[in-house]
């Protein structure tokens, strides 16, 4: 990890990353494929059903498999962190949640298939994580620790939940804090909230003026020297380009009064509106970068299947974003690949379309990278 330029940190920045259920089996140690969903019974079905859509899957893969050409730009743009939101418990746990129709678990065995993006650190706070309970979200958490990969946003108890991912920048003064919370919105009960001697989820109730005192006060007691910034929101529903004007108001209450430097939304299955305020970074959806879900219909005008990697550059001394730019990107065959030029823009016209009323918009590159340009 190195700084980008003398006075810039890039970081990489990615929607949903889904490990489990036909992923996992797919990997070298795939666990109990029994599923407790209701029309669906075995997570192997998951392959079959991208198969029967005509996707080749391969069986038995190598770790690096699933990340595909995401490697190479990784390493092409060389981010001083980064930093996924890991939408699935690693557990051998057997224990599902109640009352949940879905349940994603990666065999522990498995976790080099995130060591092998060098991932820095993970968010957990989302509507997955605890999907086999607290002991499977205990097994998750001593996992990731044992291979090196940092968690925020879900912990043992409230204060570790709560606790930011410190990640150094090397040959550098500057730290990249990271904070999470999850929120009802996006499908995390309220009853998943860390407490006291319980572990759980670092969780807002609402997006109200008490929830942003919440996030400021936080990030007050942890920031200090030469901090850069990133609040992790996992908010909102699945499906919907729509950008609620309390979603915006709160994400400007995290810049003006908590010193968010950037406000990093996921939760969506497609991406979503990016605005730039006051030259603070927000990206209000993500999309989903890494799942199973290529033998599910029902929403293809969203083209869930394409997403971005995110590579926004920072001006170290002020937190403003100097440049972001994004490769699009294909879920297929359960493994990422460089999107192509139709594809690519596509996901440009779409963020132009949806960024425009704040001030954004999205130019596509020769090379069909993907920058943002706002006023």
């Amino acid at each position: 990890m190195r700084l980008s330029g003398s006075d810039t940190i890039t970081i990489f920045l990615s929607g949903d990353v889904m490990t489990g259920r036909g992923i996992d089996q797919i990997l070298p140690h795939p666990s109990n494929p029994q599923l407790c969903e209701s029309h669906i019974k075995s997570a192997r079905d998951y392959v079959t059903l991208a198969e029967r859509k005509g996707v080749t899957v391969q069986r038995t893969v190598n770790f690096d498999y699933v990340w595909g050409d995401a490697l190479a730009e990784l390493e092409r743009f060389a981010p001083s962190a980064r930093l996924i939101n890991l939408e699935t418990a690693v557990t051998t746990s057997d224990a599902a949640m109640r009352g949940k129709a879905v349940h994603y678990r990666m065999h522990p065995a498995n976790v080099p298939c995130l060591t092998a993006a060098r991932i820095d650190g993970c968010v957990l706070a989302n509507n997955h994580v605890l999907d086999w309970g607290q002991g499977g979200l205990r097994e998750t958490l001593n996992m990731l620790r044992q291979a090196g990969i940092k968690t925020v946003g879900a912990g043992k108890d409230h204060v570790t939940a709560a606790t930011p991912v410190i990640v150094p920048v090397a040959d550098s003064e500057h730290r990249i804090l990271v904070f999470a919370w999850a929120l009802p919105t996006a499908g995390v009960p309220l009853s998943w909230r860390a407490q006291s001697g319980c572990a759980g989820v670092n969780m807002l109730s609402d997006l109200s003026a008490s929830s942003a005192d919440t996030v400021a006060r936080a990030v007050r007691t942890m920031r200090s020297g030469a901090a850069l910034i990133v609040v992790s929101l996992h908010w909102g529903g699945n499906w919907g380009y729509e950008i609620r004007d309390e979603e915006r108001s709160f994400a400007h209450r995290l810049i003006d009064e908590a010193g968010a430097d950037i406000v990093w939304g996921h939760s969506s299955h497609h991406v979503k509106g990016i605005e730039v305020y006051r030259g603070k970074l927000i990206l209000f959806g993500c999309g989903d970068l890494l799942t199973d879900y290529e033998g599910i219909g029902g929403h293809e005008s969203f083209h869930p299947e394409l997403g971005l990697l995110y590579f926004p550059e920072i001006i170290a001394k002020s937190g403003q974003i100097a440049r972001l730019q994004m490769v699009p990107t294909r879920l297929r065959g359960f493994r990422i690949h460089r999107a192509s030029h139709s594809e690519a823009r596509w996901l440009a016209q779409t963020l132009t379309r949806e960024g425009q009323h704040m001030g954004t918009h999205a130019r596509l590159m020769p090379d069909n990278r993907i920058e943002l340009v706002w006023t």
